[in-house]
């Protein structure tokens, strides 16, 4: 049920096994990411101009979504262009056909929605989510954007180089709270002298009190299981709304006659690490499960990259839950502007804090931001998986120069 990250790659690996699949989708297939998400944001991104952003990110979705399409014309699965909404635990029913169908084992996929704070003001015909932002026809003199997570962080950048006066509003004390508060901090000082106005701490009232000519609404997303007739399954949401699962993704029930043996949520539904990528390893472990397959995907491993201007990445814990879960550990730092190849391409603002067990044992997670700081925190997450520790990431021959002895000079430190 939903053709995004994770329907889509649970189809296509479980057709692949030799199961047969029905996957439904309403509006297009490759779900929020590919269509109104992390790949038009990327493909505005690495855009000089507002115009060319928007011819760009229409060729990247059209080209992507024919290769979408393309896995989902595997002879072993077929495509239902309509969403599909629980009869009981074994059967959906089609929402525009009316057509039931019945199976064995179901997977629900259905992603996430903007979350709007009931904030006074809302249907001012200035407020925007992602999705109205990047349809956009004409580049706004000034922009208001309320949240400082992702979203909101890419955004500024984005419209801040298209030419945009940007301000970001937040009521936290700082932005991109999964970030380590030090590179977070770092970050937003840096946006700032880009010429980004921030106000931390300031809670947005009335909308009628921004003066900006669109206001972007970017204070995360919740999952979507509106119109799923989930009623009829006994299930009770958690308190953030999501389908609650277990490790393997089954859901967990009321229902007299439990159903975990066949019934499954993974990516942003289940509400445990809204990210394509983790939908798609989700969906490699719910069909293992279904095949009765074991694996070693590590779900307590999970990177993340926010493509600011400088981009900034992490994986694992920050300093700060560190210390709050009493965790003995040691944090070794390295800087872009003591590196041969960020001085070469004049990229030198960056830092880098790699957190280990004392005394130079396991690596326990890397956060940073600069140019190309995801590759580092995503060798670092593969060294991670494998239980590596900083005495055997020293002895590791990185390539010079490269930005990735930046990551060589912190365990070096």
């Amino acid at each position: 049920m939903g053709a995004g990250p994770g329907g889509y790659r649970a189809a296509e690996y479980a057709a692949k096994q030799g199961l047969k699949v029905v996957i439904f989708e309403g509006t297009e297939v490759g779900g929020t990411c590919l269509n109104v998400g992390c790949i038009p944001t990327k493909a505005y991104v690495h855009s000089s101009t507002f115009a060319e952003a928007r011819q760009r990110k229409s060729e990247v979705i059209l080209q992507l979504r024919a290769g979408v399409e393309g896995i989902l014309s595997h002879p072993n699965i077929t495509l239902v262009k309509e969403n599909a909404s629980f009869i009981d635990a074994h059967t959906v029913r089609c929402s525009v056909s009316g057509d039931s169908i019945a199976a064995k084992n179901i997977i629900i996929a259905t992603g996430s929605e903007t979350k709007w704070l009931p904030i006074k003001g809302l249907d001012d015909s200035r407020v925007v989510d992602s999705t109205g932002l990047l349809n956009l026809d004409a580049l706004p003199k000034r922009l208001a954007i309320i949240g400082a997570g992702v979203i909101g962080m890419e955004f500024a950048c984005v419209f801040h180089r298209f030419g945009s006066e940007v301000t970001v509003i937040e009521y936290l004390k700082e932005c991109l709270p999964a970030l380590d508060s030090d590179i977070a901090k770092r970050l937003r000082k840096t946006l700032e002298k880009q010429g980004i106005t921030f106000k931390m701490k300031t809670a947005v009232e009335n909308i009628a009190d921004i003066d900006a000519d669109v206001i972007l609404m970017a204070t995360g997303r919740k999952p979507r299981t509106e119109g799923l007739n989930l009623e009829a399954l006994d299930i009770t949401l958690t308190p953030q709304g999501a389908i609650p699962v277990d490790d393997n993704f089954l859901v967990s029930s009321n229902h007299p006659s439990p159903f975990t043996t066949h019934l499954y949520a993974i990516g942003d539904v289940n509400g445990k690490q809204m990210l394509a990528h983790a939908a798609e390893m989700q969906a490699i472990r719910a069909v293992n499960h279904i095949l009765g397959k074991t694996d070693a995907i590590r779900f307590d491993i999970m990177p993340a990259a926010i493509f600011t201007t400088p981009e900034a990445a992490c994986v694992g814990p920050t300093e700060d839950q560190l210390k709050e879960q009493g965790i003995a550990y040691e944090c070794r730092k390295a800087f872009y502007r003591a590196n041969g190849k960020a001085l070469t391409m004049n990229e030198t603002e960056g830092m880098l804090k790699l957190f280990s067990e004392p005394d130079a044992g396991r690596i326990l997670g890397c956060h940073a931001f600069g140019a190309h700081s995801a590759d580092m925190v995503q060798e670092v997450s593969v060294l991670m998986c494998r239980d590596t520790t900083i005495a055997q990431l020293r002895d590791m021959v990185h390539i010079h120069p490269t930005l990735s002895e930046i990551l060589k000079n912190a365990a070096d430190n």
